[in-house]
């Protein structure tokens, strides 16, 4: 089996918005919509308090509330862990937004573009059935899903990786799958200390944190809607 997961080593995170910036620029997202966003938390109490960056985005949940609500049937987990929408069966009705901890969806309707009228690369680039529809992160699925044709390796091979990943100045983010032992993630989190967010709620994140230092993380930031 195959399950893709991405660790985020939050403690090499400037807040530079690269991947933020990237995955606007990958998947043509309208203004307003952040499929990624980097969180700038403020963490413990006077005199001992800290500033962390905390990249977020959709969980990619294991028991994703979103896909249980859904009345349509399109909000869908894959067998290889990568939680996704089907556009063309969305009604855009919000529930899955609604049942998101993390925030990470958002309803496109209208599309804008950012100058008006749409730029050639938007055009290119804006998948069209979004439109109306509920949207998140995919994990570039569009990207991991050519590996099957080129024989390369997700979170090896910048092709078949997700842009943000791709994109990171400073090595926070890393993907890979989750069942072999002998991946990037898979490593990390054997030898470093890791939580998920919000773990409390059962949801089963494949999305893994490394942070140094015991740190409380404000829970009302990390779960506040779009």
């Amino acid at each position: 089996m195959t399950h893709w997961a991405m660790v985020v080593e939050a403690y090499k995170c400037t807040g530079c918005q690269t991947c933020t910036t990237a995955c606007k620029v990958e998947n043509a997202t309208p203004p307003g919509v952040y499929w990624r966003r980097v969180l700038d938390l403020e963490v413990g109490e006077y005199p001992n308090v800290r500033r962390v960056f905390l990249p977020t985005q959709c969980m990619h949940c294991e028991d994703p509330p979103c896909v249980s609500v859904c009345p349509t049937g399109a909000s869908r987990r894959r067998d290889d862990g990568i939680v996704y929408i089907d556009y063309d069966v969305c009604a855009g009705c919000g529930l899955c937004a609604l049942s998101c901890p993390y925030g990470a969806r958002w309803l496109i309707k209208p599309y804008e573009f950012y100058y008006g009228e749409p730029t050639e690369y938007e055009l290119n680039k804006f998948d069209r059935r979004m439109e109306g529809a509920a949207s998140k992160c995919t994990f570039c699925m569009h990207r991991v899903d050519r590996a099957g044709e080129t024989g390369k390796k997700p979170g090896v091979d910048p092709e078949v990786t997700p842009m943000c990943v791709n994109a990171c100045p400073a090595g926070v983010l890393h993907f890979g799958d989750l069942d072999d032992p002998e991946s990037e993630v898979s490593r990390i989190l054997r030898s470093k200390k890791n939580f998920r967010l919000l773990e409390e709620l059962r949801t089963k994140p494949s999305v893994y944190y490394v942070l140094e230092g015991e740190i409380v993380l404000p829970t009302e930031q990390v779960a506040a809607e779009p």
